[in-house]
């Protein structure tokens, strides 16, 4: 596999926590780069650990891998979303959509990262550089999660409610297309 591929792999991996740190951004009442780079850690991190997993199960455990990565990844977006959206519609003075911490940024970081653990299967059968591969995707989702937060937080100062509310929504659409694309229905 060549240095470009892995490149496009990498991006096409980050594109979901590209999604949820925008909606992490959104849910933020000010830019907090420290915030942000706490975010960027998790999903990074996460997305390199995964692949790394999967390599190391190898072909073994490939189809019990992947007969249920999909459905977890929906469970825990879908379960998300629908949280942000009620927070959305909460009274409450002090929202948790803020929250970096452990509790908070795990399941994110485990939702977005499920379909990396696929990958890494499929990087145990071609003639892939597990180290090369591992650090592009940590450092590429990093970068693109900082980023993501950013937007989010941008387009949530403006629009606080209705972000909250779109936030959860691609949260929902997030996990949906992961388990339509799974079962064959839709193909993107």
């Amino acid at each position: 596999m060549s240095f470009v591929e892995l490149i496009l792999i990498s991006i096409g991996l980050a594109m979901d926590a590209f999604a949820v740190s925008i909606c992490k951004g959104i849910s933020l009442k000010s830019m907090d780069w420290k915030k942000a780079g706490i975010i960027g850690l998790y999903f990074g991190g996460f997305q390199a650990l995964m692949p790394l997993i999967g390599y190391l199960l190898g072909t073994g455990f490939e189809s019990i891998v992947t007969s249920i990565d999909y459905i977890i990844a929906f469970v825990l977006l879908v379960y998300l979303g629908i949280n942000m959206i009620k927070e959305a519609y909460s009274d409450e003075e002090e929202k948790t959509g803020d929250d970096v911490g452990f509790k908070s940024m795990i399941v994110l970081a485990i939702a977005t990262s499920i379909d990396a653990l696929a990958v890494g299967v499929t990087f145990a059968f071609l003639k892939v550089n597990i180290l090369i591969a591992i650090s592009l995707i940590g450092i590429i989702t990093f970068i693109m999660s900082i980023i993501g937060t950013k937007i989010g937080n941008k387009f949530g100062d403006k629009y606080e409610k209705k972000a909250m509310i779109m936030g959860g929504i691609i949260l929902i659409l997030l996990g949906t297309k992961i388990l339509l694309e799974h079962m064959g229905i839709i193909n993107f």
